[in-house]
C-alpha cells in the first residue's frame, strides 16, 4: 500500500518539479492508474447488501405462496427466486408481454407509492383452470388477455400473495399491501417516471412440471424507508412452529392421497411353446410355490412385503406378515 509523503519530501518535489530535475510526464508515467468506470446515467440506488436482503426476504414469501398454491390447486407447486436486478422502469416495462397479468399494488397509505405484481398470463390462466376444477396440465398454446371472470376468480389468489408478502417483511418493517386494479396493457401502467430505478424480483413458479414467470417491481422511493435497514441488518428468515405444522400436515394431505398400484405374485411356471399352444378351459397350471409359502406383495413393481393369500367375506385378500429385507429381493 503507497505511504502518504511527508511534508519534507513533499517540498522537495514541488522544488525539483519547479527546476527541471524532476520530469512531470515521467511521473504520471509510473504512477498505476486504477480507474473504474461509472455509469452516470444508470446509478446503483440499492447496493450489493439491501439486494441480498431483498432475495432473503422475497425467498421467504416464495416458500409461504408455494405451499398456498399447493394446497389451493391440488396439485405440486414450487417457486424460487431466479434474480434480484435494479435497473430503469422503462426498461421493465418493455420486458413485460403483451398482453400481460399486471396487479397495480398500494403501498402503504400514500397513492403514489404503488408497486407491481406481474403474473405471466400463462400462470394466470393456468391458475383459473385449476381452481375451476380444470386439469391445468398444460399451458394454454397462446397468451390471451384475462377476462372479467377470470380477474374475479384470481383475485382472491392475489390478496393472498399480498397478505403473504407482508408476512416476509415483517421481520424488517411494517408494510402494507392493498389491491388496487389489474392491467393488461404495460404500457397503461405508470407508476414512476421512464428513468427511476426500480428494484425488480424475478421468480420461477413450476406446477406440476411446467414453469411460468412471476415477478414484483418496487420504485427505489417506494422503498426509502426501509433500504436504511436492509443495509444495517441481516435479513434471516425462520419459519414458525405454528407455519411448520401446517407445512407437515399439508403435505401428509396430498401424501396421503396418491393413487399406489398394488400387485402379488402368486407364483411362476415354466411352459414349453407346445404346452402354451394347447391349453384349454379348465386346464391347471402347477405353480412353484407351496400352499403355505409367503408372497411378494410390490408397490409400483417394487417388492415391499410378505403377505399370505386369504379371503374377507368371500372377497380375495392377503395378510401383511413382515416386510421383505434387501438381501431378499433375487
Amino acid at each position: 500500500m503507497p505511504q502518504p509523503l511527508s511534508q519534507q519530501e513533499i517540498d522537495a518535489l514541488l522544488s525539483g518539479i519547479s527546476s527541471g530535475t524532476v520530469e512531470v510526464d515521467s511521473l504520471l508515467r509510473e504512477t498505476p492508474k486504477q480507474v473504474l468506470p461509472y455509469d452516470f446515467r444508470r446509478p446503483n440506488r440499492i447496493s450489493k447488501v439491501q439486494l441480498r436482503s431483498l432475495q432473503s426476504i422475497h425467498e421467504s414469501f416464495a416458500e409461504t405462496v408455494a405451499y398456498y398454491l399447493l394446497s389451493r390447486l391440488q396439485a405440486l407447486a414450487s417457486i424460487s427466486v431466479t434474480s434480484v436486478d435494479q435497473l430503469f422502469y422503462s426498461e421493465y416495462l418493455l420486458s413485460l408481454p403483451r398482453p400481460g397479468c399486471l396487479y397495480i399494488v398500494e403501498l402503504g397509505e400514500e397513492p403514489q407509492r404503488q408497486v407491481i405484481l406481474e403474473l405471466s398470463p400463462q400462470l394466470a390462466l393456468v391458475i383459473v383452470e385449476r381452481l375451476l376444477g380444470g386439469e391445468g396440465v398444460a399451458p394454454p398454446p397462446k397468451a390471451r388477455s384475462i377476462t372479467p371472470i377470470e380477474q374475479a376468480v384470481l383475485k382472491g389468489v392475489v390478496e393472498h400473495m399480498l397478505r403473504a408478502l407482508e408476512e416476509s417483511w415483517s421481520p424488517t418493517a411494517v408494510m402494507q399491501f392493498r389491491l388496487l386494479r389489474m392491467e393488461t396493457e404495460p404500457d397503461f401502467v405508470q407508476i414512476a417516471s421512464a428513468s427511476e430505478i426500480v428494484a425488480v424480483i424475478s421468480m420461477q413458479v413450476t406446477i406440476g412440471i411446467h414453469s411460468y414467470v412471476m415477478s414484483l417491481c418496487y420504485p427505489t422511493f417506494a422503498l426509502e424507508d426501509v433500504l436504511l435497514r436492509l443495509e444495517r441488518q441481516r435479513i434471516t428468515h425462520t419459519t414458525n412452529p405454528e407455519q411448520q405444522r401446517l407445512n407437515t400436515w399439508t403435505i401428509q394431505k396430498h401424501l396421503h392421497t396418491i393413487p399406489l398400484q398394488i400387485s402379488v405374485e402368486l407364483g411362476t411356471a415354466t411352459l414349453t411353446v407346445a404346452e402354451l399352444l394347447n391349453l384349454r378351459v379348465g386346464d391347471v397350471l402347477r405353480l412353484s410355490t407351496q400352499l403355505n409359502d409367503l408372497l411378494p406383495l410390490s408397490i409400483e413393481g417394487q417388492p415391499k412385503l410378505w403377505v399370505r393369500p386369504g379371503s374377507v367375506a368371500g372377497r380375495r385378500a392377503v395378510q401383511i406378515i413382515r416386510t421383505i429385507q434387501p438381501e431378499e429381493i433375487s
